[in-house]
């Protein structure tokens, strides 16, 4: 395996990273860069994109030279397919961080009804902040009943099913930047004749929406397909993510800037070291409340360790906790000897 650069390995410029790589090298341990290698070399039309096999009478591909076929057996140009594929990945990447957003949203609306008891409001502040953006009332009325109705509008925010731009957006986006959203949609219409939407109407509606267009027969204009691919975005980055941090932030609390421990030095030979990576922060959370707690404590010294580390990708630092850094790193985080 070529990893050497000028006498340095190349797969690294973490030197904590690149020693315990050479480990995983001498003892046969695989990991992401050696299959990553592997793989080369990687298909030049699935580079380009122009390659699609979205209907059973593909796969497709198209020759980005002009020397073969220019249109794939639906007539989809290489600018179609191009689109397609980068509207599927959209779909896909905001389907998972909005998706996040939705189990926070519903575990919230679970601790304001008492289905839920094993979370609890952390950061009355922050929820009260929520609120009066998204313009709910706090006066005379109980954190938990506060709770619920923001819950109720952040899941709205996934399943609304009319044509207005979902709440949390309008609520949290700067005026001027909704305003060049809407003014654009304005644009496209004058110039095109077709209404081309920008501003999300629902988190779930865009990625469905996408799915949709791009089926065989349903949408062939790279321009619909760039523009839904925005729209879906926006879905997430104004919907569903800022959901997960606001209403993480209520439930888990807010983080405030402080000074931790990073990378694979975080790591205790003489401790119990748990690392923490998932998508989602709300069992992780209970992963660092456990490792924290004094009965992990006793058990971890029942059995000559010092103390439980509890070791996270960036979710919890609210807590404080070590970060080993990045998901990369998850593979060479235990030593394979």
């Amino acid at each position: 395996m070529d990893t050497a650069h000028n006498g340095q390995d190349k797969r690294s410029a973490d030197p904590a990273a690149v020693e315990m790589l050479r480990i995983a090298d001498r003892e046969g341990y695989a990991t992401i860069w050696e299959r990553f290698e592997k793989q080369q070399p990687q298909c030049s039309y699935g580079q380009l994109g122009t390659c699609c096999r979205i209907c059973s009478m593909g796969p497709c591909r198209i020759d980005p030279f002009g020397e073969g076929p220019t249109r794939g057996v639906c007539g989809a140009t290489a600018d179609t397919i191009v689109a397609r594929n980068l509207a599927r990945m959209a779909a896909v990447g905001s389907s998972s961080h909005s998706d996040h957003g939705r189990k926070v949203a519903l575990l919230l609306k679970a601790v304001a009804d008492g289905t839920n008891t094993d979370y609890h409001i952390s950061d009355p502040e922050k929820l009260l902040a929520v609120a009066a953006r998204l313009g709910i009332p706090t006066t005379g009325r109980s954190l938990l009943e506060v709770a619920g109705d923001v819950a109720a509008v952040a899941i709205d925010c996934f399943g609304n099913q009319g044509e207005e731009p979902i709440v949390f957006m309008e609520k949290y986006m700067p005026k001027k930047r909704f305003q060049r959203l809407k003014d654009l949609e304005e644009t496209l219409y004058k110039t095109t004749g077709a209404r081309t939407g920008f501003l999300p109407r629902a988190i779930d509606r865009e990625a469905v929406d996408i799915l949709h267009r791009t089926h065989f027969g349903c949408d062939h204009d790279p321009l619909s397909l760039v523009a839904q691919s925005v729209r879906c975005s926006l879905s997430d980055g104004w919907g569903g993510s800022l959901i997960a941090t606001e209403l993480q932030d209520i439930l888990l609390g807010t983080p405030t800037i402080k000074a931790v421990k990073a990378n694979l030095g975080v790591l205790e030979a003489e401790s119990v070291n748990v690392v923490v990576h998932g998508h989602e922060p709300i069992l992780s959370a209970k992963v660092v409340e456990m490792a924290l707690s004094e009965e992990c404590r006793r058990a971890a010294e029942a059995v000559g360790a010092r103390r439980v580390v509890r070791l996270d990708t960036g979710h919890n630092m609210a807590r404080s906790a070590p970060v080993e850094l990045a998901a990369l790193l998850d593979e060479i985080a235990a030593d394979p000897r």
